[in-house]
């Protein structure tokens, strides 16, 4: 008994102390987002589904992973711009609904010029809905739970993630990848519909309506447009994980879809086990935003880093939790840090440039990934990939210090 106490006063207890204080509607929002999560679980096996089963050339793979890109700016773009526009409840509604009926179209798609439009076409219509989800998810939130709230839907998007590419591998070993799509689609639609059933805007509580009389433009923020510079960057890192790292596993480590999904899966695990309290923990430890920042980009560059020090298998599993950690760290405070900014100016323009700059990583980390692996080969990729991590981590100091400076002129 006294064990148990003891565990449930130092495990148990910080653990559900970090979830209290969240509004209902924070509570719907992840709720919607972990069903739309875990469907797109066709998205990590993408360039595998582009390869082994449609035989597309790596070349022609990079250019479709660029299509998806295009796709990701325009529609984050025209998601913030609608946003500001007609308000965020539409623009989700709009953008999860459509989204289901075009992942069961994009299985029919066999060719590469059809493909390249279908993917930009999803992405256009699946990533209007971040910028208003983030705007949504401020509304309903107070100011000094930002943080958890983004740390709530994250953990949402990563259960999801960590079922998600576990169930994919499965279905695919089973009934190949048009079972992926179909259930791509009827989950976005369910999201959509579960939307409209409990996210009423006449009857939410918004918890933080912001108004501001002389917004300014974000791209007249400095600090702001360092912090969108390291974002980039950082994304063109992280999305090797969805491109490069899966045909790495599969050809240079000989790994089954399955297997790829367990490992993939590990990273939405620990993430929805241990972020949340660590989240907590790292607020409470009184370092700035911008300081943590850095700290999750130094891990994202030392997981690919180890892949080439040994041929030990573990090495994978290292890799992959240096990601996650860092991951865990950068996200929910990088998203804490637009939120705080958007208070100067149009909120949806602020979220849309945040989503843009991880959109604009998609239509030249994928494409660049797969030329590097297929010209210089996995190793020296890796290695550029450490390098880029250092200049993000250059990048993320300074944004530090031109926010120690603000602080400091402001006081």
């Amino acid at each position: 008994m006294k064990l148990f106490l003891y565990l449930n006063r130092k495990i148990a207890q910080p653990y559900f102390n970090a979830f209290k204080g969240l509004s209902r509607e924070v509570w719907w929002l992840s709720l919607i987002t972990l069903i739309n999560r875990a469907g797109t679980m066709v998205i990590p096996f993408l360039s595998l589904y582009l390869t082994k089963d449609l035989g597309f050339s790596l070349s022609k793979v990079g250019w479709i992973m660029t299509a998806f890109g295009l796709g990701s700016v325009i529609g984050s773009w025209l998601g913030g711009r609608l946003t500001d526009k007609i308000g965020y409840y539409k623009v989700m509604v709009f953008s999860l609904i459509t989204t289901g009926f075009f992942f069961v179209g994009l299985q029919y798609l066999k060719t590469f010029e059809k493909m390249l439009l279908g993917i930009f076409s999803v992405m256009l219509v699946a990533d209007m809905f971040r910028p208003a989800m983030f705007v949504a998810m401020s509304a309903y939130s107070k100011p000094e739970n930002k943080t958890r709230t983004v740390t709530l839907i994250r953990l949402a998007i990563n259960l999801g993630f960590s079922a998600g590419p576990a169930i994919g591998g499965l279905i695919i070993t089973s009934i190949g990848y048009n079972g992926l799509f179909w259930i791509d689609g009827i989950t976005c639609f369910l999201a959509g519909i579960l939307l409209l059933q409990v996210l009423n805007p006449k009857k939410a509580r918004v918890q933080d309506e912001i108004k501001v009389e002389n917004p300014i433009s974000p791209l007249n923020d400095k600090a702001f447009i360092v912090f969108l510079g390291a974002m980039f960057l950082f994304g063109f890192i992280f999305l090797q994980y969805f491109s490069t790292i899966p045909l790495y596993y599969k050809d240079d480590q000989h790994l089954s879809e399955f297997e790829i999904g367990l490992l993939m899966a590990m990273n939405g695990f620990v993430i929805f086990l241990l972020e949340m309290p660590f989240i907590k923990k790292l607020e409470d430890g009184g370092k700035s935003k911008t300081y943590l920042m850095v700290q999750g980009a130094i891990l994202l560059g030392a997981s690919f880093l180890v892949l080439n020090l040994s041929g030990w298998i573990g090495v994978l599993v290292i890799g992959m939790l240096f990601m996650t950690v860092g991951e865990m760290i950068l996200f929910p405070f990088s998203n804490s840090f637009v939120i705080d900014r958007a208070r100067k100016g149009k909120q949806g323009q602020f979220m849309a440039l945040y989503t843009i700059s991880f959109s604009i990583s998609h239509i030249f980390a994928h494409n660049a990934g797969m030329q590097l692996i297929s010209n210089i080969g996995y190793e020296m990729t890796w290695y550029l990939m450490t390098f880029l991590s250092m200049l993000c981590i250059l990048l993320l100091w300074r944004l530090n210090a031109i926010t120690k400076q603000e602080y400091v002129k402001n006081a």
